[in-house]
């Protein structure tokens, strides 16, 4: 009877081992394949989140870049060719996705490809209303604006320890091509009617002013006929964060926007006989420094222009 109860016991503790054990595996199997799979879709899905691109239309951009090209001069790409930015080993080093912010970096730095009337280089775009040519500009009067998210990324520092300057935006001029020829000079370049600079985490704005306020006419078109004004400083410093810049032109006005909460306004003399002149916008990394090894990094998140 012992016995009986004995192997009794056993058979039941079996049962009970196998069914508990078999229990136990079909539900690690199924908890490993979930972990697994919800492992996958979140990494996955992390993934996809780090890809971000820069909300920008290069389809009326050109860029010129710090590198020369065959002809000694500074490399300059223009629509289409442009829009391969990501793939063209010419641009690759100077303006290039970063896709974990979703910025378009211009990298500029000293080197031998500086422009016209500057010792200065760039890696900058200009504005081409008509892609691929340079021609066709606007005036005050057809008003203009001009919008941007940006934020230095990199820059390095002077002897004294201060950060390099970059400009970031302009409005440049230009003489139409009877206005070149009717003062006999070689090209079309006129000054610029605004700089806008990242100068030590602050942003600084300089602008042209009539040196004489009679001057009319033909007068008005000689780049001697207009001097640099004093600067202005918004009080607003953005370091290395991210900010936004707005520039709005009408006839005789233009205004300077940071951040929608601080506006410099620029009208009267100056900018009604600045009308003389066509324009376009520029926007980018025009690095203000020759110090060996020095460099900065603009980002552009956002830029956007419209007429």
């Amino acid at each position: 009877m012992k016995n009986i109860r004995k192997e009794l016991l056993v058979l039941i503790l079996s049962i009970f081992l196998s069914v508990n054990a078999t229990s136990q595996n079909k539900k690690s199997g199924v908890t490993d394949s979930d972990i697994k799979t919800e492992k996958k879709a979140k990494k996955k899905k992390k993934k996809n989140k780090k890809i971000k691109l820069p909300n920008i239309d290069l389809s009326h951009w050109s860029v010129t870049t710090p590198e020369l090209n065959k002809k000694g001069r500074a490399m300059n790409i223009e629509p289409p060719e442009i829009l391969n930015y990501a793939t063209d080993e010419r641009l690759i080093p100077y303006m290039y996705n970063d896709s974990t912010s979703g910025a378009l970096v211009f990298y500029s730095f000293p080197s031998n490809a500086t422009t016209a009337n500057t010792k200065y280089t760039r890696s900058e775009l200009r504005e081409q209303m008509v892609p691929g040519d340079n021609n066709t500009n606007w005036t005050f009067a057809d008003g203009a604006n001009m919008k941007g998210k940006l934020a230095m990324g990199e820059t390095t520092k002077d002897s004294e320890g201060k950060y390099h300057r970059t400009i970031i935006m302009q409005i440049h001029g230009r003489l139409t091509n009877e206005q070149r020829d009717l003062i006999g000079q070689k090209d079309n370049n006129a000054p610029p009617i605004l700089k806008i600079y990242w100068d030590k985490g602050k942003i600084r704005v300089k602008t042209k002013v009539l040196k004489d306020l009679s001057a009319t006419g033909e007068a008005l078109l000689h780049e001697d006929a207009w001097d640099d004004d004093d600067g202005f400083n918004f009080e607003q410093e953005v370091g290395f964060r991210k900010f936004t810049l707005e520039v709005k032109v009408s006839e005789g006005k233009m205004v300077i926007v940071l951040n929608n909460n601080e506006y410099k306004v620029y009208e009267g003399i100056h900018m009604r006989k600045w009308g003389v002149f066509e324009n376009y916008f520029k926007a980018g990394n025009y690095f203000q420094s020759r110090d060996e090894g020095s460099y900065s990094k603009i980002k552009y998140y956002e830029l956007e222009v419209s007429h």
